[in-house]
């Protein structure tokens, strides 16, 4: 693959918009392939949701690089120090070269090739590992990229844990990893054996604060519809809600309302995804007897609760959760939702504040200063306001996480620049080097003197 990059350096805007439109084309061609696929993965996948949450933002992500590529690729003049003056300055995007990626189960597909078609666009070549949670989407990417890819551009390797590992120690230019924080560290450990800079997506309790002046409705249906989506297996899923205490009863009920009302045959509903594992069907169960045990108390919001024989599990409030319990301290990744009350707005954001920093953050409020004051005073990756989820597939906003929940972002320009190198070049000018020659380089004398005594006045 390097000695392949090397013979086509630099790539042009109309090599990069061509592997665009042959992903793009990959992406449509097989579209019912990818929903039986992703459907057989989870036992029970919506294929209206693969289609809503999956291609189609995949789709409309991939027509938006190939109509930008090329104007980020020119060169950006930019100004250079008045002492240089009349010299001239540039930023020279340039691909980074071999990019690794090692994809998701949750969105098999997306999160598999979203950061691919970033990197493409970047004009890099990239080594692709799928998740091995995911077997027939892993199949099916390895089978169509090798159809529209010749395999020292595009290159998709299957395997297990061992597999990734292995990708992860290679000298690569650049590593993707989108996945949990406790494998991020291993990735993070792994590539710094080669000094492999690396962009983590990872995740973490990303909080929805339901302020005082909230649409108490509204919210609830909101939350409720992104905590049902895939069954609450997304990265920036709400993970936990709070609430204004004399609000939170009426909250919960609006919760239920909002769940029987989208997803009307409960968890038989064909619109409900099934847990992903059986695993992950044992976690969730092991959350929320564990909470139980310890006082709080479970409010399943579907009339069919769950049907274990395909792991369907519908969304559960679960209230007064204590905060040493497993289901506050790990990132839920499911249908349980904690419900938490607060007496004051600043108890929530210390609340917030007091645990790692989230991947999202959810705000709904009509209060534009207690709106401000939220976004002001939290860290999050990205926020969305009286909505959830939806900074995701903005195309001018970056997405990715901080501290914990992850390092560096991506998507529209700003996935163009995390896969390119920004080249800083300096263009001499001979009035200017002249100058330099005559005056600045050694031996030094008065003239640098007075320049030092300038420069370092206070």
């Amino acid at each position: 693959m390097r000695r392949a990059f090397a013979a086509r350096a630099p790539s042009t805007a109309a090599q990069r918009r061509d592997a665009l439109a042959r992903l793009l084309r990959a992406v449509l061609d097989h579209e019912d392939e990818w929903v039986r696929a992703i459907d057989a993965d989870f036992g029970r996948r919506s294929a209206t949701e693969t289609r809503l949450l999956e291609l189609g933002p995949l789709a409309d992500e991939i027509r938006y690089l190939r109509r930008h590529v090329a104007r980020w690729m020119r060169p950006q003049r930019v100004p250079v120090n008045p002492l240089f003056w009349p010299a001239r300055a540039r930023i020279v995007p340039q691909p980074l070269g071999v990019v690794g990626i090692i994809g998701a189960w949750n969105y098999p597909l997306q999160l598999t090739l979203s950061p691919l078609a970033n990197a493409l666009a970047a004009g890099n070549h990239v080594l692709l590992k799928p998740s091995e949670l995911a077997p027939h989407t892993a199949a099916l990417l390895q089978r169509v990229l090798g159809e529209v890819f010749a395999p020292e551009e595009v290159c998709v390797v299957t395997g297990g844990a061992d597999v990734a590992a292995a990708l992860a120690g290679l000298p690569l230019d650049h590593l993707l990893f989108t996945g949990s924080t406790r494998v991020g560290r291993l990735v993070m450990q792994a590539a710094a054996a080669q000094l492999t800079p690396v962009t983590l997506e990872l995740g973490g309790k990303s909080p929805a604060i339901v302020g005082p002046g909230a649409d108490l409705a509204q919210a609830a249906d909101r939350i409720a519809t992104a905590k049902g989506w895939n069954a609450g297996q997304t990265c920036i899923a709400p993970d936990y809600c709070l609430v204004p205490r004399e609000r939170r009863d009426a909250f919960v009920a609006a919760l239920r309302d909002s769940v029987r009302r989208r997803w009307p045959r409960g968890a038989a509903d064909p619109d409900y995804t099934a847990l992903v594992s059986s695993a992950a069907w044992e976690r969730m169960q092991r959350l929320a007897r564990e909470a139980a045990d310890n006082g709080a108390t479970l409010v399943p919001l579907m009339d069919t609760a769950a049907q274990p024989d395909v792991r369907a599990m519908g969304p559960v409030a679960v209230l007064d959760p204590p905060a040493d319990c497993a289901l506050m301290r790990e990132e839920i990744f499911g249908p349980l939702l904690p419900v938490l009350p607060y007496d004051s707005l600043e108890q929530a954001i210390a609340h917030v504040n007091a645990g790692p920093r989230p991947l999202a953050l959810y705000l709904f409020e009509r209060d534009a200063r207690a709106i401000e004051h939220v976004l002001q005073a939290t860290t999050s990756g990205g926020v969305t306001v009286n909505d959830c989820m939806l900074h995701q597939p903005q195309h001018a906003l970056p997405f990715g996480g901080v501290g914990a929940s992850g390092i560096g972002a991506y998507h529209g320009r700003h996935g163009f620049e995390r896969f390119s190198h920004r080249k800083g070049v300096y263009l001499q000018h001979p009035l200017v080097g002249a100058v330099f020659d005559r005056w600045v380089r050694p031996p030094y004398g008065p003239f640098v003197t007075r320049l030092l005594r300038w420069m370092l006045r206070r």
